[in-house]
């Protein structure tokens, strides 16, 4: 198993360059399901998530061909209609598969996601309107059988909260479906907003895209024709490497990155005393002689991002005062203050609330990854901490951070990737 060694890092500079982003590219590979041609997609991210998926869809028949530049996947051959569950354990968010495949073939089998490390992310908002648009479904021996005897017909669904995977189900589910669906409170993260554009603009008209109500017109089961598209830039991984800086007090240029997805992100940097000089794909930040305490409250896009919660965390340990966090979104996602604390951080926890006492030194010790953004929020404290930082089980950074310690290693940090 691989851990990440990281030794305190002076000031970083130079240009890292942004990655695709993770959490539009696992919608928009499955919306291949929808396509009646090969689709190509570029700047997939190389990361674990992308690779689970591709191949859920190849053990579902899909020839799926993962290229450095480009992927293609052609779902034409697809046979098996059946999501097992030795893929869909390894990440909750193969249960995108599940509308596509109800609205294409009327009949799945998509094993339940289970647990998650950070909280309860249930699907139950999926299964709801699946069934107003007409789909039976049981659950048994873990999995959500779905069929759809008439085919999915359009309807009206208001979700009681704002689901991501959710918005993008359903959306996929109501692009082949028979007539209109409205979508009242949809997600608007700009993931969803790409999914929603590419289907617009491949023939299913789809209304109010970046709102929180989507039209969408359904093809009554006609496959569409796809053309090749470019994945997003990852805003989380660019809000990770702005927070490196932010740290490290350093100078660093994101390349291949739009700022317009990350406002809120940006917004609290600033009240941390970071500047910024932006262009339309660039972002340098500029070091700041004091970071600032801050109070960030987590809430749904636009607001601030629940997966830059941890990034923030780790930050404002280094602050001149006391900052204040409120996890709104996810009930367990604090996992990661019990190795801050390890390490020195002052930190106390109140149920979904963490004050952090700022300026605290940092010591280098051995460290353990929870979960995806806790892992990223190590290796941030390892940059400044004294000593060595070794970061274990980070094959949950691997899921969502595209070749993070040589993107650092690039910048002047010293941080390698070792086996245990």
């Amino acid at each position: 198993m691989d851990y990440l060694q990281i030794k305190k890092a002076g000031s970083l500079h130079g240009e890292i360059k942004i990655s695709g982003a993770k959490n539009a590219s696992l919608p928009l590979i499955a919306m291949a399901i929808l396509a009646k041609n090969s689709v190509s997609i570029k700047n997939l991210p190389h990361v674990a998530d992308i690779n689970t998926l591709l191949k859920l869809l190849s053990n579902l028949g899909a020839k799926c061909n993962r290229g450095e530049e480009i992927t293609t996947i052609d779902t034409s051959s697809l046979s098996e209609t059946k999501a097992t569950y030795d893929i869909v354990r390894t990440m909750r968010a193969s249960i995108l598969v599940l509308g596509p495949i109800l609205a294409r073939f009327g009949h799945c089998e998509v094993s339940l996601p289970g647990g998650c490390a950070i909280g309860q992310r249930p699907v139950d908002l999926h299964l709801k309107a699946l069934e107003q648009m007409g789909a039976v479904i049981n659950i048994e021996a873990g999995y959500i059988h779905a069929i759809a005897p008439n085919g999915l017909k359009g309807c009206n669904i208001i979700f009681d909260k704002i689901t991501v995977t959710g918005t993008a189900n359903i959306v996929m589910a109501a692009a082949l479906a028979e007539g209109v669906t409205t979508i009242t409170n949809a997600a608007r993260e700009p993931e969803v907003v790409q999914l929603c554009e590419i289907l617009n603009a491949n023939g299913v008209k789809i209304d109010g895209i970046g709102t929180a109500i989507l039209t969408i017109h359904g093809t009554d089961g006609k496959l569409i024709h796809i053309d090749e598209f470019s994945v997003i830039p990852d805003r989380i991984e660019a809000g990770t490497y702005l927070c490196a800086a932010a740290i490290t007090r350093s100078e660093l240029t994101l390349t291949d990155v739009n700022a317009g997805h990350l406002g809120a992100v940006l917004s609290k940097l600033q009240e941390m005393g970071s500047k910024f000089t932006i262009t339309d794909n660039t972002i340098t930040i500029h070091p700041s002689e004091v970071i600032k305490a801050v109070k960030i409250v987590t809430q749904e896009y636009p607001a601030f991002p629940t997966d830059m919660q941890a990034q923030f965390l780790a930050l404002a340990t280094q602050a001149n005062g006391t900052s204040i966090i409120e996890e709104r979104l996810f009930e367990n996602r604090f996992m990661h203050v019990s190795e801050l604390q390890r390490m020195g951080a002052n930190i106390s926890l109140n149920g979904h609330v963490a004050t952090i006492n700022g300026g605290t030194k940092l010591s280098g010790t051995d460290v353990m990854a929870t979960d995806l953004r806790a892992s990223s929020a190590l290796v941030l404290a390892g940059l400044v901490a004294e000593g060595i930082t070794n970061v274990h089980r980070i094959y949950h950074l691997d899921r969502g951070y595209d070749s993070l310690e040589k993107k650092l290693q690039n910048v002047g940090a010293d941080i390698k990737r070792l086996k245990e």
